[in-house]
């Protein structure tokens, strides 16, 4: 699992001494982490893949926005607005469906091999054509496996044009490609580890065929994921040689360990340990919202869960309150909506709260007076084991009985996309800074069998939405900003009252790093906090 540049070998065992020390430490004592070296601890369970035509995961979309070009990025400053980032300058045809990008001249891959538009282009059909998970947020401006080499091509070495099926809001097709699918792989590099035509695809599960400002060197499952500066980048050079993610998922150990100075900055501490770190001298905090809602579904494959008034009951069942004043405290703020606020159309409407005679009557109502029983998948991390635990004791004054049922990011994650579970806590963040991205997941269902295409959120619960789905479809393409905004407020007016989902709160993100740590900027989505930013004095 690793990428390993052929010229590095007597690099790469001074490198590889250091991982081991960095992650078989324990808790023993060090003056401090290598000043050439960012050490963070997270928990980085959730990765399956670092190919970013599938990845789709939270830890390795991080992973993803650092290692990895696009031809635009979100401007941090002003996430409505984009940067530039391999395009130099873009233009939208009169009718609004032809885009035409010009590169920056002289980009190489770490290869060797340079950037060119074919490269770019390659990129973006090789994602419609694995037509993998992610793939949704380039097939739905009309891109196939039939029309994508006509429709997206290079034009020159520098140049190349996406013709897009209808003339969407700009702003909406440019962040689509700030997303991990819009990813610059090196298209010689995966032509040569091409296995009977799968376009690299077993090869670029675990490496690495980018070109950003880190480059991958290193991933061992529920381990380690090691990343190095790439010296070749045309941008500014990171600052740090390289940035190490050790697999820490207890708030209270990543504490202890950045107390000690085992590590530089600690990413899933509770608000116990985030209060306790605050009084610490050598240490300092930084937040920021982030477009991430936390959500509990509600599979409706499960007969007793597919009645509407079990939804609603089990929905009056959580304790908001208590669960933002304890397991969420300075971490996340109530929010029972799709739409994180931040974005257009973002709702500020909370109307659930604990009402366990409501709840019951609702039961009642449903057929089943005395409650029922039914299992919760969860990922053995905070806050989702606090909340699951704490929902269970308030759903069991209904009489509904919840076993929970816990595991790492993998299994839960695998379990959920494959429609097995009954009920399941999870994060999700925005694919790109646009309300179709969450509505997109949260309120669109074309084809509810097994074996349909488009696996939404929806699709994951088995929720058949015919008429919410043309509602989501006529929002996207409205170009009036107050309309549009109208139409995500109506949607999800509609979602509270009615789908198998309970919101339950948006993310701050918080992260305690050492005082010598700095350029820490927690980015709005979770493949915009760029590492290669940060410096240590």
């Amino acid at each position: 699992m690793k990428y390993l540049p052929s010229p590095a070998r007597p690099r790469l065992l001074c490198a590889s001494a250091l991982l081991a020390l960095l992650v078989f430490q324990g808790t023993a004592t060090l003056a401090a982490t290598p000043k050439d070296t960012l050490v963070i601890a997270r928990g980085v369970d959730d990765i399956i893949t670092l190919d970013p035509a599938e990845t789709f995961e939270v830890s390795t979309g991080e992973i993803m926005g650092n290692i990895y070009d696009r031809l635009v990025r979100l401007d941090l400053k002003d996430p409505t607005k984009l940067v530039a980032d391999v395009a130099k300058s873009w233009t939208v045809s009169p009718d609004g469906r032809t885009y035409a990008f010009e590169l920056r001249s002289g980009l190489k891959f770490p290869s060797g091999n340079a950037l060119t538009a074919e490269d770019v282009a390659y990129s973006l059909h090789r994602v419609v054509v694995l037509d993998k998970t992610p793939a949704f947020i380039l097939t739905q401006f009309g891109f196939t496996k039939d029309n994508v080499r006509d429709r997206i091509k290079s034009t020159g070495p520098l140049s190349l044009t996406l013709e897009t099926d209808k003339p969407y809001a700009p702003s909406f097709f440019l962040n689509c490609l700030t997303a991990n699918v819009g990813a610059i792989v090196d298209r010689k590099l995966l032509l040569s580890k091409e296995q009977n035509g799968d376009w690299g695809y077993a090869w670029l599960k675990t490496h690495y065929a980018g070109s950003g400002p880190m480059k991958l060197r290193e991933w061992r499952a529920n381990e380690i994921v090691a990343l190095e500066r790439n010296d070749g980048h045309y941008g500014e050079k990171p600052k740090l040689a390289r940035v190490i993610y050790r697999h820490v998922k207890e708030s209270a150990t990543q504490r202890l360990l950045l107390e000690k100075g085992d590590i530089d900055i600690a990413r899933n501490l509770s608000p116990q340990d985030i209060a306790a770190l605050s009084a610490n001298k050598d240490v300092k905090l930084t937040s920021a919202p982030k477009a991430t809602v936390y959500y509990i579904s509600l599979n409706q494959k499960n007969a007793t869960l597919a009645k509407p008034e079990v939804r609603e009951a089990l929905k009056w069942l959580i304790d908001y309150a208590a669960i933002s004043d304890t397991l969420i405290k300075n971490i996340g703020v109530n929010h029972q909506n799709f739409l994180p606020m931040g974005l257009l159309g973002a709702s500020k409407e909370n109307p659930y709260k604990l009402d366990v005679e409501k709840a019951r009557a609702l039961l009642a109502k449903a057929g089943v007076p005395n409650g029922f029983k039914v299992t919760i998948d969860t990922r053995t991390i905070e806050p989702e084991q606090g909340i699951v635990e704490a929902f269970q004791q308030t759903a069991r004054r209904a009489g509904v009985e919840i076993e929970i049922i816990p595991g790492d990011g993998k299994q839960v994650l695998t379990r959920y996309r494959a429609r097995k579970h009954d009920m399941f806590l999870s994060p999700w963040g925005v694919d790109y800074w646009d309300p179709h991205s969450n509505a997109d997941a949260f309120a669109r269902n074309l084809d509810n069998a097994d074996d349909a295409k488009f696996k939404s959120l929806a699709w994951r619960n088995a929720w058949a939405i015919p008429e919410l789905s043309k509602k989501t479809d006529a929002a996207v393409l409205e170009r009036d900003a107050e309309k549009r905004k109208a139409m995500y407020e109506e949607l999800q007016a509609e979602f509270r009252r009615t789908s198998p989902f309970i919101v339950l709160y948006q993310q701050i993100e918080v992260a305690a790093l050492r005082s010598n740590v700095d350029g820490l900027q927690l980015g709005p989505s979770f493949d915009t906090t760029y590492m290669f930013k940060v410096s240590k004095r």
